[in-house]
């Protein structure tokens, strides 16, 4: 993919996530005047409470994710935020170590990065982030992975796969955006553990 063509695509995304977040925004606010109002729980407004705030925690981090990044800095109680509000309550653990602020092009690289870990777990599983001199390590444990070889060879800059699908785009960027930033992806994968570095 052409730079030119990534950095339209990731105007595209961050445009798309800066629209959507303000109507969701309203409609958890009106879900929470109702509540204060006095209205009578229901199952239903726990179910769009619920749902609403799992889409505004998605579409913040898809919007670093797949949006334009540069070098600004995204701080730990954001970061940790999104994470918090996408995996507290599924099937997959995660931890970012990281105490300091980081730039939101590296930030980016690791949430593809974990997308891509979260394809290899479907039924869930335990995944570390840290960092050490500039060298960034997720680390990822599951009972039973499922590894497409030709997704994960994608990111060791092997050709591109010709029918990719929406929910696998993460192993066509990862690479994409690395060669972009000078960096290399590397990953280990085991039977019930796989890592990628970058």
């Amino acid at each position: 993919m052409l730079d030119q063509e990534l950095d339209l695509a990731a105007l595209i995304g961050s445009r798309i996530c800066h629209d959507l977040i303000s109507p969701i925004g309203a409609i958890n606010n009106g879900v929470e005047l109702l509540a204060m109002s006095g209205a009578t729980p229901s199952a239903e407004m726990d179910l769009i409470g619920s749902s609403v705030s799992n889409a505004s925690a998605r579409i913040r981090f898809f919007r670093v994710a797949f949006g334009s990044a540069g070098e600004q800095m995204v701080g730990r109680a954001e970061i940790t935020s999104i994470l918090r509000d996408i995996y507290d309550e599924g099937r997959h653990s995660v931890t970012w170590t990281p105490l300091e602020p980081q730039p939101r092009n590296t930030v980016r690289l690791a949430f593809l990065a974990l997308l891509c870990l979260e394809a290899a777990m479907p039924y869930g599983g335990v995944i570390k982030i840290s960092e050490s001199d500039g060298r960034w390590t997720l680390d990822a444990k599951a009972d039973k992975l499922n590894i497409n070889d030709t997704l994960w060879q994608m990111l060791d800059g092997m050709n591109a796969v010709e029918d990719l699908q929406p929910a696998q785009v993460q192993f066509a960027l990862l690479p994409t955006n690395a060669k972009k930033a000078n960096r290399k992806i590397s990953q280990q994968i085991s039977a019930e553990a796989v890592s990628i570095t970058f």
